[in-house]
């Protein structure tokens, strides 16, 4: 569902595939090629949320934007049940299953929030290293790497036409 919140109305590019059971709320733009899939919530109330080229939001995943907003660039992939807040995840990141990305992250480009982590507010994960654990720590990427992560959010692309050839 899309909805507009106030004078809010959320904008979706024409090749963007969005699943009818996923909720898209206010201030949100989702860019070209990009997925939204089943059960994911982006709420841009008090804050915009911006979504680039190619990216993956997947099922159950919530993003709100609040203050600074919510930016997620060109060919990430977010991962089920996901949470991210007033943070900035710059192009082909990975956001893991289960990761919390709190008020004023920032995920530099090719990092990694791995499953489950909590990345706490103000951390910034430089370009392709990991956070992981609660409270998440930096460390060196082992996989997936940038390549790797730009590799997979094609997939998405594509897995994502499928979901869409079968919702007609």
């Amino acid at each position: 569902m899309i909805h507009p919140i106030g004078d809010k109305t959320p904008s979706v590019h024409e090749t963007a595939i969005v699943h009818p059971d996923s909720s898209i709320l206010g201030d949100v733009e989702v860019g070209p090629h990009a997925s939204v899939w089943p059960g994911a919530v982006l709420r841009g109330d008090y804050g915009a949320i911006r979504i680039g080229s190619g990216t993956s939001i997947q099922d159950n995943v919530v993003i709100h934007g609040v203050g600074a907003g919510t930016h997620v660039g060109a060919n990430c992939i977010v991962g089920h049940l996901a949470f991210i807040e007033e943070a900035v995840v710059e192009d082909a990141c990975q956001i893991g299953v289960g990761a919390r990305v709190l008020n004023g992250v920032r995920m530099c480009t090719g990092s990694v929030a791995a499953a489950g982590s909590v990345i706490l507010p103000g951390t910034v994960v430089p370009a392709n290293m990991r956070a992981q654990g609660v409270p998440a720590r930096i460390v060196d990427v082992q996989n997936p790497s940038r390549a790797e992560i730009e590799a997979a959010a094609k997939d998405y692309v594509v897995a994502a036409e499928g979901m869409a050839a079968s919702l007609v």
